[in-house]
């Protein structure tokens, strides 16, 4: 059983930040809705884990007579498809009325991502915080540099002798057996 503990809970407006961001709407022209879709859901799973939230991408149905649905991706992120009739807008809504009436004092930030301008004041209005789908995704860039950075491997060698790799004391081991061998 896991200890975590979200540090904010991001809604996300998918269809709204596929028509924002340019590479999304690039993949969405050339290879259809699905694959930004899909695009999308990958970004924000890496994001979501590095930063600490709890995402849930939100798509309208579409125009598609099905009912809603979660599609749980990893312990950090979710895919909400609304009922049919439903909008995303109108599930985020909903969910930041009923986040501000469960609890008397919120333990956690609710963020929405949306350029919807009339969404963004109707979700402040129940007490979210707002970023824009390009706020997001500078954020989503940013600590993908700051991840790959982490990450990076350190540099192993410190010139072209195994001995230049090792630290100061086993330097100094060594040298005292080879002046003890000859």
């Amino acid at each position: 059983m896991s200890c975590y503990s979200p540090l904010a809970i991001l809604l996300v407006d998918g269809y709204n930040v596929i028509g924002s961001w340019s590479f999304l709407k690039n993949t969405r022209d050339r290879d259809g809705l699905l694959s930004s879709r899909q695009e999308l859901i990958e970004t924000l799973a890496n994001y979501s884990a590095f930063v600490g939230y709890d995402t849930e991408i939100v798509f309208d149905a579409h125009s598609l007579n099905t009912p809603n649905s979660r599609e749980v991706i990893t312990n950090h992120l979710s895919v909400y498809y609304t009922d049919f009739g439903e909008t995303a807008d109108t599930y985020i809504e909903k969910f930041c009325a009923s986040y501000r009436n469960k609890l008397v004092k919120p333990t956690k930030r609710l963020i929405v991502a949306t350029s919807d301008r009339a969404e963004q004041l109707t979700v402040v209005g129940y007490g979210a915080q707002c970023m824009s789908s390009q706020q997001l995704l500078s954020d989503v860039e940013l600590t993908a540099r700051r991840t790959r950075r982490k990450y990076r491997p350190q540099k192993s060698s410190r010139g072209r002798f195994l001995v230049n790799s090792l630290d100061a004391k086993a330097q100094q081991r060594l040298e005292q057996l080879r002046n003890s061998i000859t």
